[in-house]
């Protein structure tokens, strides 16, 4: 991957290749021994014994049949509502359980959904529990400019959420800051006249 131009946020991709550093358990298919990589060393792997590993190789490993993925923990109907819930009745925003939890759960349903349960359903939720912090963090950030804050507290977001409103936010607070002195600049009392 490479590194946006912008060096004013992370483009999704960027975004991404930080969560396929996540580690996860796979169920290879396969014997070998130790996989030595510059991240560290993988394995061994037997057959039907569980593994952990970054998720960019067992995404590597599913793709040529090599294993089955265990989904995390979180990655269920169950906690999934869960979260859904407390987002839609907390005015603030809720942790999340995964800090990529919207690029490994798309990964995943991407390129494993025969080895997750309910994937369609939990599809929907993480949709869902996207668009509820993506509607948040919008309402948030018009109650800031309307108040003409300079700045706020965003407990709980993901890098992925922050990179995906920092743009707007930024011009928006630039903006706000040039009509500000521009303001201050015609107040100001003249000097001149004493």
């Amino acid at each position: 991957t490479h590194w946006s131009q912008n060096t004013n946020h992370m483009e999704p991709s960027e975004v991404e290749f930080l969560a396929e550093k996540e580690i996860v358990t796979v169920i290879p298919n396969f014997s070998e021994n130790k996989i030595a990589l510059i991240s560290g060393d993988y394995g061994p792997f037997n057959p039907s014994m569980p593994v952990e590993v970054p998720l960019w190789l067992a995404v590597n490993l599913k793709q040529r049949q090599r294993c089955h993925i265990q989904p995390p923990q979180w990655l269920n109907v169950a906690v999934l509502s869960e979260k859904k819930h407390a987002e839609t009745t907390s005015e603030l925003f809720v942790e999340m359980p995964s800090k990529y939890y919207l690029e490994v759960a798309t990964l995943l349903l991407n390129n494993a959904a025969d080895d997750i349960s309910q994937a369609d359903e939990i599809r929907t939720l993480i949709k869902d529990i996207w668009d509820i912090r993506t509607a948040k963090l919008r309402r948030s950030m018009d109650q800031m400019m309307s108040k003409q804050a300079t700045h706020g507290k965003v407990d709980n977001l993901t890098l992925m959420e922050i990179n995906s409103i920092r743009p707007f936010l930024t011009s928006s607070l630039e903006q706000l800051h040039i009509l500000k002195s521009h303001v201050e600049e015609y107040t100001a009392p003249d000097d001149s006249t004493f």
